[in-house]
């Protein structure tokens, strides 16, 4: 034990060498917090003891660039709605100290990014009455502290905005795993989409087929969004929600989108409003998510299948989308189930690098794949297959908010964390030539 806790001092010493006498402070925070020597999961620290030796750094724990933007590593944490804001009042949509313990209890940790939860670019648009929004400035004032929390602590931060659609006024998960959020009794609303073809009947209301200047004002709603998240909230980037049966995967799928006008028909049709919100969205500056769903789970004729993922990913691509992440599901009621396997949504996610990787030389856009990755050693295998650039976790982090630092373990390796929390971690080992 005293020999165990010398190596750590002497870990420690030599991580903070130079560092003076005094802490230095984080600057940008209101508060005095120590600022960190190395940035958590900003450092490999190197192998564990009593781990299997492995030859060159692991893919999960290298950096790489998008635009002017330096993520530590390919680990991020996925977008979960905690449907923790106030539903009415003056702080409607606002974000609130639980949020800002929730983020930051990942931020301190060591994930390459965090992805805040979706925020709705409109009351209706909410899929409960108790989601963030992002359509007021004072919304987005609230979200400041998330994000100077997390730049603190050198983690990179964006947000998902997004409209519901036919799946808006929903009640929270807590509540209920699929159902409308009643008009009289739960806060609910009317809701909107491409056509008036209910989710599913019995749970949800048939929302109003929306008209032209409605979806053009969506543009305009998406927009503003990301500016202030951008420019008021400070997010290093942006995430447009396309998936899960909200708005925009509504008017991808012919299950939920029947219109005879330019914004349906045609697959060029259907994706005509995504790509109209990309446009006004992008800018040379901050990485662009889009998050989709590969399939609508469905078997019918019409639903939306994986070619039709692989197809959009090409025009996502030329539209200037950096990074497409690929989840599947949520628009079809009775939907066919994956199997129970490690990382069962990566073999989607593959089918469109796949797609991107044979434009050759064209190809800039990354893939970032979701679903049942539980570990390191599953999250690198699907590096090294070329199913994804980026790795998304969501139930992990839920579990443990140190799961960047239990997958570097799970590798045979140690990365920086906040301070305190390094402490608790193995610490690679120690010789006469690094002591």
């Amino acid at each position: 034990m005293r020999l165990q806790f010398a190596i750590k001092r002497k870990l420690v010493a030599r991580m903070y060498s130079g560092y003076g006498s005094r802490a230095k402070r984080s600057p940008s925070l209101d508060y005095f917090l120590p600022k960190p020597v190395h940035f958590p999961g900003g450092r490999l620290l190197g192998q564990c003891r009593h781990k299997e030796q492995t030859t060159g750094d692991p893919k999960l724990l290298e950096p790489y660039k998008i635009k002017s933007t330096v993520f530590q590593n390919r680990i991020g944490v996925s977008p979960m709605c905690t449907y923790s804001a106030a539903p009415d009042g003056e702080t409607i949509g606002h974000a609130t100290k639980f949020h800002e313990i929730n983020y930051g209890s990942f931020a301190l940790r060591g994930p390459g990014l965090i992805i805040l939860e979706t925020a709705a670019v409109c009351p209706e648009g909410r899929t409960s009455p108790e989601d963030l929004g992002i359509w007021l400035d004072s919304q987005a004032e609230s979200l400041r502290p998330i994000v100077d929390f997390a730049h603190a602590q050198g983690v990179k931060i964006g947000i998902q905005i997004g409209h519901g659609g036919r799946k808006a006024s929903g009640l929270p998960l807590s509540l209920h795993l699929s159902k409308a959020a009643n008009k009289d009794s739960d806060q609910g609303w009317d809701t909107v989409g491409p056509s008036a073809i209910s989710f599913d009947e019995e749970l949800f209301p048939t929302p109003r087929e929306m008209t032209l200047e409605e979806i053009q004002a969506v543009v305009r709603l998406f927009k503003d969004a990301a500016r202030r998240s951008l420019d008021i909230s400070g997010f290093d980037f942006v995430e447009i929600h396309a998936a899960h049966g909200f708005l925009l995967n509504n008017f991808l799928s012919e299950l939920s989108n029947k219109r005879t006008d330019r914004y349906g028909g045609s697959f060029l049709n259907r994706t005509r409003l995504l790509l109209e919100i990309i446009d006004e969205v992008k800018d040379d500056e901050h990485p662009l998510f889009v998050r989709v769903s590969a399939t609508d789970r469905s078997q019918l004729p019409e639903a939306w299948k994986l070619e039709h993922t692989q197809e959009l990913a090409l025009l996502l691509e030329d539209h200037g989308v950096d990074v497409i992440d690929v989840s599947d599901g949520g628009n079809f009621n009775r939907p066919y189930h994956l199997p129970h396997v490690p990382a069962n949504q990566a073999p989607l996610a593959k089918g469109v690098r796949d797609t991107l990787r044979n434009r050759g030389t064209k190809h800039s856009m990354l893939v970032a794949t979701v679903g049942s990755i539980s570990s390191g050693l599953i999250a690198e295998e699907k590096l090294d297959d070329g199913s994804a650039d980026v790795i998304l976790s969501g139930r992990e982090f839920l579990i443990n908010p140190g799961a960047a630092i239990r997958f570097a373990q799970d590798l045979g390796y140690s990365i920086s964390s906040g301070w305190p929390y390094e402490w608790t971690y193995e610490p690679p080992p120690l010789t006469g030539s690094n002591m």
